[in-house]
C-alpha cells in the first residue's frame, strides 16, 4: 500500500505537454543568461523557478509552499520591488541630470512608449488594467513593471516581466535602427560641450526636492520614488556609507534573487501558455520602439531650438534601461564622430527615465486601482 502510494506521487506521472514546454522555456532563459549574458541576474532565477514550479506534485505553489510564500509575502506585498529601488537609488548618480536639467524632457518624452503600448493593448482586447500594465513595459524598468503588474494585473505578471527584462537586454539591437532612421548623419555627429560640475549640496537636495514635487502630485508613486530617492540620499550624504554599501550590494542582491524566484513562480504552464502571452511580447517590442522614437524626436526638437548644441541621439537614452541605452548612444555617436563622448550627456535622460516610468506607474495606480 505504501509502495503503491509512493509510486503514485512520482512526478513523471503528472507531466503534460504544458509543463514540459515550460521547463524547456526555463532552460532557455538560463541558457540566454549564461551564454549571452541577457539580464542574467534575473533570467537565471526566473528560469530556474519556472522549471521548479512546473514539476508535478512539487507543492511549491500550494498554500504553504516555498514559492507561494515568496510570491505572497515578498512580491505581492511590494516589499522586494521597493527594496530593489532602494538599491538602484544608492547606485545612481544624478549629476548628469542636474548638470543639464533640460534632459528631464527627454526622459519624459521617452515615456510615450508606455502610452502607445497601452492604447494598442486596449485595441487588441485587453482590459484597461492589463493594458496599463503592458504599457509600463515601455518604461524599460523591470521593478516598476513588476510593481504595477502586482497591483493592477497579477495574472499577467510572468509575461510582462519576461518581456520587460528580455527587451532591456536587447536594447543594443532594438534601438540603433530606430535612432539611425530618425536622425541624419550630421545630427549624429554633433559634439556636445562638457557638463558643468555639480555641487555636493545640489546632490543632497535633489532627492528631497524630487520627493516633495513628484510625490505631492502623484502620491501613488511614493513607494518607488521614495525608496529610489532614499537610496540616493544615503549615497550622496557622505555620512551613511555602510548603509549605502548595503543597499548597493547585500540588499539588492538578496532582493533580486527573491524577485526572480517569485516571478518565475507565476509561470505555470496553464497560466503562461496562451495567445495573450505572445501578444504581450509583441506589444513589448512596440513599446520599446515607440519609447526610443519619442525620445529621439524630442531630442531633434531640442537640437533645433539650441541651434545644434544638443545631439538628438541622447533622447534614446530616455528609455530607462540604465546604463545600457546610454552606452548605445555613446557607441553610435562615436561611430559617426570618434571625438564624440555622449555617455555622460545620455545618462541625464537615462536616469530621468527611471523617475518618469515610476511616475507613470503612479498615475496608472491612482486612476485604475
Amino acid at each position: 500500500m505504501l509502495l503503491h502510494h509512493l509510486v503514485d506521487t512520482f512526478g513523471f506521472w503528472g507531466f503534460g505537454w504544458s509543463s514540459i514546454l515550460m521547463i524547456l522555456i526555463g532552460l532557455v532563459f538560463i541558457f540566454l543568461g549564461i551564454r549571452y549574458k541577457m539580464e542574467p541576474l534575473l533570467l537565471i532565477p526566473i528560469g530556474f523557478s519556472c522549471m521548479l514550479v512546473n514539476i508535478p506534485f512539487s507543492g511549491l505553489m500550494e498554500a504553504q509552499g516555498f514559492l507561494a510564500l515568496t510570491y505572497e509575502y515578498l512580491i505581492k506585498t511590494e516589499i522586494v520591488p521597493c527594496l530593489i529601488f532602494l538599491g538602484v537609488g544608492a547606485m545612481t548618480d544624478f549629476e548628469p541630470l542636474l548638470a543639464n536639467p533640460s534632459t528631464f524632457l527627454l526622459g519624459a518624452a521617452a515615456q510615450i512608449g508606455i502610452y502607445c503600448a497601452m492604447l494598442l493593448a486596449i485595441v487588441c482586447g485587453f482590459d484597461i488594467r492589463s493594458a496599463a500594465t503592458i504599457g509600463i513595459i515601455g518604461g524599460a524598468d523591470g521593478p516598476t513593471t513588476i510593481y504595477t503588474a502586482v497591483k493592477l494585473a497579477p495574472q499577467i505578471l510572468g509575461p510582462v516581466t519576461v518581456a520587460a527584462y528580455s527587451y532591456m537586454s536587447l536594447v543594443p539591437i532594438i534601438q540603433p535602427p530606430v535612432m539611425k532612421f530618425l536622425t541624419t548623419k550630421k545630427e549624429r555627429k554633433i559634439k556636445m560641450s562638457p557638463l558643468r560640475k555639480v555641487s555636493r549640496i545640489e546632490k543632497i537636495l535633489f532627492p528631497l526636492v524630487c520627493i516633495a514635487i513628484v510625490c505631492s502630485f502623484v502620491p501613488k508613486a511614493t513607494p518607488l520614488i521614495g525608496m529610489l530617492m532614499f537610496g540616493n540620499l544615503l549615497k550622496e550624504s557622505g555620512v551613511t556609507k555602510r548603509l549605502a554599501n548595503a543597499a548597493q550590494n547585500e540588499i539588492i542582491n538578496i532582493s533580486t534573487v527573491f524577485l526572480g524566484l517569485g516571478v518565475g513562480a507565476t509561470m505555470e504552464g496553464g497560466n503562461f501558455l496562451n495567445p495573450g502571452t505572445l501578444l504581450i511580447l509583441g506589444l513589448g517590442v512596440i513599446a520599446f520602439i515607440s519609447a526610443t522614437a519619442g525620445g529621439v524626436l524630442v531630442g531633434k526638437l531640442m537640437s533645433l531650438i539650441s541651434k545644434g548644441k544638443i545631439n538628438p541621439l541622447i533622447g534614446a537614452a530616455g528609455v530607462s534601461a540604465v546604463p545600457m541605452s546610454a552606452r548605445v548612444v555613446q557607441k553610435m555617436g562615436q561611430k559617426e564622430n570618434p571625438k564624440n563622448f555622449l555617455l555622460m550627456h545620455a545618462m541625464g535622460p537615462n536616469v530621468a527615465g527611471v523617475i518618469g516610468s515610476a511616475t507613470a506607474a503612479g498615475i496608472f495606480l491612482s486612476l485604475l486601482r
